[in-house]
Formats: structure tokens, sequence, C-alpha cells
């Protein structure tokens, strides 16, 4: 693997997209840093974490969006890419929280931010951005944040870590290279957070109960409301209170 380590960086993101310029990168070239100070989360929310304690980090894949009806595929490989490293490790209750967060024990413990961008000569860069709590143990103010270390009880190797979630990746985008998503969704869906069962959720002020059904390959979501219509909505435009 071609990894670059840094002490500290702004965003891992920016600094992986502005190298792509500037430079032939190799597919699934890493930018990993122990510090970030600006991360950023879906909808430019802040990504906020423990300098040295987790990971923080971005990956270049390319060319794996190929249709725009096909558009959240790579979200969909990535967070089942994450699960499955998390899974060999033995962490226990892990879900995906709509449309990427990546929970343990209905607590989050990492997110994802992919940012796309077609090159002149018509390539297509994905910066898929990841950032996992592993051994801060302290979440003062945040009663809806954890780690893989409060959820397992011990430290972990983020290395190794590391280096299991880019395999599962590689393994996955090869996957959807050869139209074979079938899989990644199947497990998508298996794990995602509080399917089929009644849930509140908020949009433009208002609480609804709603029941989700599934995620469409557009990355929108599919509520069952309680006049028993089925819903479609945009990432961001709706919250789910838990």
């Amino acid at each position: 693997m071609n990894i670059i380590k840094l002490s500290a960086i702004a965003s891992t993101n920016d600094y992986l997209k502005s190298l792509s310029t500037t430079q032939y990168l190799e597919n699934f070239t890493i930018v990993v840093a122990e510090h970030q100070t600006a991360g950023k989360g879906q909808m430019g929310a802040k990504w906020d974490v423990q300098p040295g304690k987790n990971l923080t980090f971005s990956v270049l894949v390319k060319d794996v969006l190929l249709g725009i009806n096909e558009i959240f595929n790579l979200n969909a490989a990535v967070a089942v890419s994450i699960i499955e490293a998390l899974e060999e490790n033995n962490v226990k209750e892990l879900a995906i929280k709509w449309p990427n967060d990546i929970l343990a024990g209905n607590k989050k413990i990492g997110g994802v931010l992919i940012e796309n961008s077609i090159k002149n000569n018509g390539e297509i860069f994905s910066v898929v951005g990841i950032g996992l709590n592993v051994n801060q143990t302290d979440f003062e103010g945040l009663p809806k944040a954890s780690s893989i270390a409060v959820v397992t009880g011990y430290e972990q190797d983020k290395t190794a870590l590391l280096r299991g979630i880019v395999e599962n990746l590689k393994r996955n985008v090869a996957a959807l290279l050869h139209k074979n998503a079938a899989p990644i969704w199947a497990k998508y869906h298996k794990k995602l957070y509080k399917k089929g069962v009644p849930m509140p959720f908020e949009k433009d002020g208002q609480r609804f109960m709603g029941i989700i059904q599934d995620v469409n390959s557009s990355g929108n979501l599919l509520l069952l409301l309680e006049d028993d219509t089925v819903a479609e909505f945009k990432i961001k435009e709706l919250q789910m209170l838990y």
C-alpha cells in the first residue's frame, strides 16, 4: 500500500485532493494523519477527534463511479468494508446508520465522507475520507459517541485496522467493477440501523413516525409512513431521532 503518514493536517481529504492535482497517484493511495484539525463530515459537519488516539485517513479510488444511477455503490462498499474489518476484530453490535455512519452498541464510532471529481482526461477520482474512533475513551459532552476500545474493552492496533479496512475496500471495489454489487448491498441492508423498526424522524421541524424499508442505489432512504405510503428522502433531508 502507498501510505502517506502525516503528524497533523487540516483535512486528509483536502490534502489528498490537492496532491492528486499535482502528481500521479496510484489507486488506493492513503493519507493518514495522527491529528486532523479541520476534519469534515457530511454536509460540512465537523469531525473532531482526540489526537493520536483514532484513525483519520483518506483513500484515493479511481474510476469506480461509472454511472449516475449507481452513485451510492461506493458509499455502500466503504461502509461495508469498515463493518467487515471491525467484525474481524470482534467488535459486536455493529450497524450502519444511513447514509454511512458506523455504530456499535447504538453509539457512533465512525463516519465517511466521499468527494468525487472528474479530471480533464475524463478520469473520475473519488477521495474516501474515513474517521474512526479507535482508542479514545473520553467522550464528555458527546453522549452518542463511543470508540472501538470502549466497546471491546481493550486498545486496538490502528495500523492493522487501517490495512484491514483498505484490503476489504479493494476487494469490494473490484466487485463493483465486475458489476457484482448485490452482495455489498445485501450486507449494507442487513446492517442498516433500525431497518423495519418504527422510529421517530424530523423534517423541516416536523416530527413523524416511519419505518425504514430500504436505501436505493442513489442513496435515498425509503420510509413507510403511517398512512401506508412509501416516501423517498435524500441525504440530510431528514433526521432520525434516536
